[in-house]
């Protein structure tokens, strides 16, 4: 079989930062669970703990490219408030 054409580095980002974010509620759900040993609770704490640090950084890396598109001709960084399109429901 041929490898999987390489998707673009952004969104491969994002789809690693989702992936991240999605298994990082998996286990918060898990560990809300009262069923777990304690050895199984520090495993997923541990990883917990990984995936918080990973989604962190990648937050930080998004910031930083945010700030350097709105970096103003005059070399000035002129951070402004993202807000978001409030959704209709």
């Amino acid at each position: 079989m041929s490898p999987a054409p390489n998707k673009a580095p952004e969104a491969q980002k994002k789809g690693d930062f989702e992936r991240s974010l999605g298994r990082l509620e998996e286990v918060v759900r898990r560990l809300e669970n009262a069923d777990l040993s304690l050895d199984e609770a520090m495993k997923l704490f541990e990883e917990g703990v990984k995936l918080s640090k990973d989604c962190q950084k990648q937050l930080e890396e998004a910031e930083g490219r945010v700030e350097i598109l709105l970096k103003k001709a005059d070399g000035k960084v002129a951070a402004e408030p993202f807000e978001p399109e409030e959704e209709s429901s």
